[in-house]
């Protein structure tokens, strides 16, 4: 019997199963890709939980010192205030007041640089009328100083001459005294900071079962120098009076941040 051709697929069929070819080497490709990407997923993540592992606990705390110091400076606070019908009076008398408040401080060996004006002011002094309206009846002008005695064994008499030479129109405002180079005061008290912040970090280590390793960071806050002895306002016919000056303290804080191994 004679050898008969294979039906020729119609045109519609044959287009099918090229595209059915297609897919199906398409497929394998994906299916070869897709594996390798899968293994690889473990691996990468292997780095990162290894960067987990390896990064140190760390403890942080705040250190706190302070240091103590005789005083060898006292800031005095004094002025003078007097009252005139007319502003034009009041000025000049303030003035002339104040020359001599000036001058006596000089007298008492204080140098002009230790000297400076804090403020200086004229005001109208009102009082009320019968009929409770406020009238001006004068003006009040004032002046104020700050000044330092580098001895400070001499405040007293400073302020003794002070109330002498500016009468019934000196004020003594107050004192305050301090220590006029502050640095090594200022060093002891961070030091006593930085052992205080260590020793805390090493029984948070103990503690916890660790051992302190190295210092990751260390910062310092604001110093503190708290409450100078101060001599309260006293008017100016008060006599004089023994000041007492006590210590100047320095207060210091550090944060320290210390690793555990």
């Amino acid at each position: 019997m004679p050898h008969r051709p294979a039906p020729a697929l119609p045109r519609r069929g044959l287009r099918a199963a090229r595209l059915l070819a297609a897919t199906a080497v398409l497929g394998g490709l994906l299916a070869g890709t897709a594996a390798p990407a899968l293994a690889a997923t473990p691996e990468r993540l292997a780095p990162r939980a290894a960067a987990r592992a390896e990064t140190p606990a760390t403890v942080t705390v705040t250190g706190s010192g302070s240091a103590s110091a005789a005083p060898d400076l006292a800031i005095l606070s004094v002025g003078v205030e007097v009252t005139k019908a007319t502003a034009k009076e009041a000025m000049a008398a303030q003035k002339t007041v104040a020359e001599a408040l000036l001058a006596v401080l000089r007298e008492e060996g204080v140098e002009d640089r230790d000297i400076r004006t804090n403020s200086l002011s004229l005001t109208p002094v009102y009082a009320q009328t019968s009929g409770g309206e406020s009238k001006v009846t004068g003006y009040q002008a004032g002046q104020t100083f700050s000044v330092k005695i580098r001895e400070i064994g001499r405040a007293g008499q400073v302020v003794e001459a002070v109330n002498d030479a500016t009468g019934d129109a000196g004020r003594v405002n107050g004192i305050v005294f301090d220590v006029a180079d502050p640095t090594e005061l200022r060093a002891k008290a961070r030091e006593a900071a930085y052992r205080d912040a260590y020793e805390k970090a090493s029984q948070h280590a103990r503690l916890s079962g660790h051992r302190l390793g190295r210092l990751v960071s260390l910062s310092e806050g604001d110093s503190l120098r708290p409450g100078p002895g101060a001599l309260q306002a006293m008017p100016a016919d008060e006599p004089s009076v023994p000041l007492a000056p006590g210590e100047i303290e320095e207060q210091v804080t550090v944060s320290a941040v210390y690793e555990l191994i």
